[in-house]
C-alpha cells in the first residue's frame, strides 16, 4: 500500500504548516543536493529503510564491539560498499562510530561533504517515515528523482574545529552560501551539518514544525502546540533515552 501524494486536510488532522513541510521534505529528498544527485539521494533513503533488516548489523549490534564482526551487509545493491557501510552504521549503530572508522570511509573514497549530506538524507527519511508510522499510515513509495546536477559548493569558511568533519561557524559563513543560522539559530546542533548548509535548512525546516521553533522552545508563557512544553519534552526525553542520544 502507498500513501497519497499529499495530505488531505479533511481526513488527516495535520496543521497546514506541518503538512507543507512534510511535502517539501519528500520533494527535497528527490531533488539534486549539494554533493549527491536526486537519484543518489533516493538510493541512500532506500538503503536507510533496508538497513534495519541487515543480518550483519544485527550481529554487530549484539557484539561488544562492532569492529570485531566481519561480514557483508544485506543491501539493495544500488550503493557501493563504503556507502552501504556508512548508511547501515548510521542507521543501526551510530553511537559506536569512531574517528578511525570515519577516516577509513574517507580513505575508501567517500568525501566528508558526501558523508555529511548522507547524514542529512538519513535524518530526513527517518523523520518522514516515523511521522507516517506515528499516524498509522502506510510507508510511502519513494518519489521519482528530479533531474539536475549537484552544485558541489563547499563553504569557504569550513574548518575542522568542532567535530570529526569540518563545520562552519556563523561568523565564517560567506554570502555565497545558504544561511541556515538566521532562520533556525546557531547552536552546535545547527552547526553539525553546516559543511553542507542546505542540509541544515532541509532538516530544520521540517524539525521546527515537528517540534518547536528555536525561540519557542524556552517561551514557557505560550503553548504553540496541542501538547504542552512539558508533554513534548517528556516524549523527547524518552525517545532520546531509547535511541541512546548523547546530546
Amino acid at each position: 500500500m502507498t500513501q497519497p501524494a499529499s495530505f488531505d486536510p479533511t481526513t488527516l488532522p495535520v496543521r497546514h504548516a506541518l503538512a507543507h513541510e512534510i511535502e517539501r521534505g519528500w520533494r527535497r529528498l528527490a531533488e539534486p543536493g549539494t554533493w549527491w544527485t536526486g537519484s543518489q539521494r533516493l538510493a541512500i533513503a532506500a538503503e536507510a529503510r533496508n538497513a534495519p533488516f541487515c543480518g550483519l548489523c544485527q550481529r554487530r549490534r549484539a557484539a561488544l564491539s562492532p569492529y570485531t564482526v566481519a561480514g557483508e551487509h544485506v543491501s539493495l545493491g544500488i550503493l557501493d560498499a563504503p556507502m552501504v557501510e556508512i548508511v547501515h552504521r548510521l542507521v543501526n549503530d551510530a553511537g559506536r562510530l569512531t574517528r578511525t572508522w570515519l577516516q577509513s570511509m574517507q580513505d575508501a573514497g567517500v568525501a566528508e561533504e558526501q558523508y555529511v549530506e548522507t547524514i542529512g538524507v538519513i535524518a530526513m527519511i527517518t523523520a518522514l517515515d516515523t511521522f507516517d508510522l506515528g499516524l498509522g499510515l502506510p510507508q510511502r513509495t519513494l518519489p521519482a528523482p528530479l533531474a539536475g546536477a549537484p552544485n558541489r559548493q563547499r563553504p569557504a569558511g569550513a574548518r575542522r574545529d568542532l567535530a570529526w568533519v569540518a563545520t562552519v561557524a556563523p561568523e565564517h559563513l560567506s554570502a555565497a552560501d545558504p544561511d541556515p543560522y538566521t532562520i533556525h539559530g546557531n547552536k552546535n546542533i545547527h552547526r553539525a551539518l553546516s559543511l553542507v548548509p542546505q542540509e541544515v535548512l532541509n532538516f530544520f525546516d521540517l524539525d521546527v514544525e515537528l517540534y518547536l521553533k528555536d525561540h519557542e522552545i524556552r517561551d514557557f508563557e505560550h503553548e504553540y502546540r496541542a501538547l504542552t512544553h512539558a508533554q513534548i519534552e517528556l516524549l523527547a526525553g524518552r525517545v532520546s533515552s531509547l535511541n541512546g542520544c548523547f546530546y
